[in-house]
């Protein structure tokens, strides 16, 4: 007799487990649970029946698997999680029994990574377990990433300790030196969301999003215990990302920090790196441009090989022409010499030399008060400039804080030219958004740009014409580098006239002649009452002018009625539309026109129905899921060329009364 199956026991249910019974099992609270969860990898489960799987009569909502809870059985953590625990009830006994000295005793020895910012476990063995490769750890660095540099500008709070922002700011600096060192960065993008940077470290593609410089107000729907729960987690992996990235360098790790510097807002320059590259760099740097010569050894060989080749090739050629009777040659063999000097050889490409990378290398920045300080400097020192200077008020850490320095080749301003209040007018009051200059005035041979330049710059991997980035000028559109074009969508690089179909052109061009029409009647109309204000000046005018008589403008009113009647007569007979004669011929050819395309595209669409009878009716579904997905494409671009009809004729509009 086979034996009994009972339920709960095989199949589904014992493949999954509620959450209250991995609780039980593995004998934790819940925050314990979820933080183990967030730190391992593991994620709750939806079976497909629920009803199989749970064994209660209720329905549970949250299943995870249980050969996942039985991996966690092993963990190190849990040991901590319940040595945390018995320390709690110990705390709680003291001060039952009002002894507050001993709870405060045991209080400094309980993990508070909530206030502390630093807990007494560590996720050292979880990283390794999780990334068994470093190239792993890389392809997992965005999230990381986006969500320390949030935390780096979020203000101090009871859930988020200004420890815990102070590392994370420390650890992203120490990345951002990383790039900067390397100029690893390729694109960048100024959104509404934040920043967007992309890094390719180690051949691996990194993006992630850097929020504005503003003031962060932290609200009470966002449950901070889980955000600090991943905080912790990125805060150890991004630890040993930077120490690997460094020490492939010959950096030392950590750089050198210099709290004063930090404390005046330097930032990035209150690090110092130290290592054997940046002591050898420049001996490097001279080894790469110095000319290769060959090694003199190698060199006598070569010469004594030819040398022999050479009398060898004499003797033969002296025995040939004694033979045949030829004139003896003098010369030996060809030595392919160059034309001129270098010229045979060839351009090596040198990574110090005309790289994107390398791009500011030859300027000097100055960053006015409202330009963005934190995200220029870094972009700049990313694309190879190595001296960007400021204002005093933004922070230490500038290469110059004169305005005036002659050494400043490029200036970035985000205001239009103001004419500034003289020292009489002036209530002696310091107003940073005002130019220290006199009015209207600029250094000589400087170039003021607007920050957009450097961002469009570095995407393009060119430097952008300045004049287009002027103080004050309409800055070309900021595109997001990362949206790759897809042949036939719309492309806001590309005129209107060289994407747009030819039926929406027509279209678009009798809306133009309609409005245009209708301006002019608004004028006419303006001008006649203007006439009618005229007074009695214009009515003796009118008086004047004799006019036509009221018998000679029936009669034309009449013939015309009449005319009128005879062609719709004529067109009721004949079944045909009739046509007025206020037509002109660019009408009539437009009207043609549409009438042409129509007839084409209800012919080309009779031709695709007959195609698709031919098809099976897998095929037909398959096709019109096609049809309807590039419609939709379609109509979205169609939106986008009216969009931009519209703010072009806007912009016209506004030239025109200017």
């Amino acid at each position: 007799m086979p034996r009994i199956k009972k339920k709960g026991q095989a199949g589904a249910a014992k493949n999954y487990v509620t959450r209250n019974q991995a609780i039980r099992k593995l004998q934790i609270s819940l925050p314990d649970f979820r933080k183990l969860c967030i730190w391992k990898g593991i994620y709750p489960r939806e079976p497909r029946s629920k009803k199989k799987v749970s064994k209660s009569s209720t329905a549970s909502t949250t299943f995870y698997f249980t050969k996942d809870i039985q991996y966690l059985l092993h963990e190190p953590l849990l040991q901590k999680f319940r040595d945390q625990k018995v320390l709690e009830k110990k705390i709680s006994r003291a001060l039952g029994r009002g002894d507050v000295t001993d709870a405060a005793r045991l209080e400094g020895n309980a993990s508070r990574p909530e206030k502390t910012g630093k807990p007494r476990y560590t996720l050292d063995h979880v990283i390794r377990e999780r990334y068994p490769t470093f190239v792993d750890s890389l392809r997992d660095l965005d999230d990381c990433l986006s969500m320390l540099f949030l935390f780096a500008n979020l203000p101090s709070t009871s859930m988020v300790p200004a420890k815990m922002i102070a590392r994370c700011e420390r650890l992203v600096h120490e990345f951002q030196h990383y790039l900067i060192v390397t100029k690893s960065v390729t694109k960048s993008f100024l959104s509404i969301k934040g920043i967007y940077y992309q890094a390719n470290i180690l051949g691996e593609d990194v993006l992630w999003l850097v929020p504005y410089r503003f003031n962060q107000r932290v609200v009470g729907d966002v449950d901070f215990r889980i955000m600090g729960t991943f905080i912790e987690f990125y805060m150890t992996l991004l630890g040993f990302v930077n120490f690997r990235l460094y020490t492939t360098l010959g950096l030392k790790y950590p750089p050198k920090f210099d709290q004063t510097k930090d404390e005046n807002a330097a930032e990035l320059g209150a690090f110092t790196l130290e290592g054997m590259s940046l002591v050898g760099a420049e001996e490097h740097k001279q080894l790469e441009d110095a000319t290769h010569k060959p090694d003199p050894k190698v060199q006598a060989a070569v010469n004594k090989v030819l040398k022999k080749l050479k009398t060898t090739d004499a003797d033969e050629e002296s025995t040939d022409n004694q033979v045949d009777g030829e004139e003896q040659d003098t010369g030996a063999i060809d030595k392919f010499e160059p034309a001129a000097p270098g010229g045979d050889v060839l351009p090596q490409p040198s990574t110090a030399g005309n790289s994107p990378g390398a791009m500011f290398s030859d300027f000097t920045f100055y960053l006015s008060r409202e330009t963005p300080r934190q995200s220029l400097e870094f972009l700049l020192k990313a694309f190879g400039c190595k001296r960007v200077g400021w204002d005093a008020v933004l922070g230490d850490g500038a290469f110059t804080t004169n305005e005036l320095d002659p050494a400043i080749t490029h200036q970035i301003v985000d205001r239009p030219p103001i004419q500034v209040a003289t020292e009489e007018d002036a209530d002696g009051e310091d107003n940073q958004t005002s130019q220290k200059l006199p009015a209207n005035m600029r250094v000589p041979g400087r170039t003021y740009i607007q920050p957009q330049w450097v961002w469009d710059s570095a995407n393009d991997g060119e430097l952008k014409e300045a004049h287009l980035y002027a103080p004050g000028a309409s800055l070309p559109p900021h595109l997001s580098p990362f949206v790759k074009q897809v042949q036939g969508a719309y492309d806001p690089t590309i005129s209107l006239e060289e994407q747009q179909p030819e039926d929406e052109a027509l279209e678009a061009q009798s809306d133009d002649e309609d409005l245009a029409v209708k301006d002019i009647d608004e004028t006419v109309e303006g001008m006649d009452v203007d006439d009618s204000e005229g007074g009695e000046d214009d009515d003796e005018k009118d008086d004047e002018f004799g006019g036509f008589s009221e018998d000679e403008q029936e009669e034309d009113e009449d013939e015309d009625t009449a005319e009128q009647r005879q062609e719709e007569l004529e067109a009721e007979l004949t079944g045909a539309s009739v046509n007025s004669k206020t037509k002109s011929s660019k009408a009539k050819a437009k009207e043609e026109a549409l009438k042409a395309l129509t007839k084409k595209a209800r012919d080309e669409a009779e031709d695709l129905d007959r195609a698709k009878g031919m098809l099976s009716k897998k095929k037909r579904k398959l096709y019109e899921q096609m049809v309807y997905t590039n419609t939709k494409k379609s109509t979205e671009d169609q939106k986008l060329r009216a969009k931009r009809r519209r703010f072009e004729k806007e912009k016209a509009k506004g030239k025109g009364k200017a």
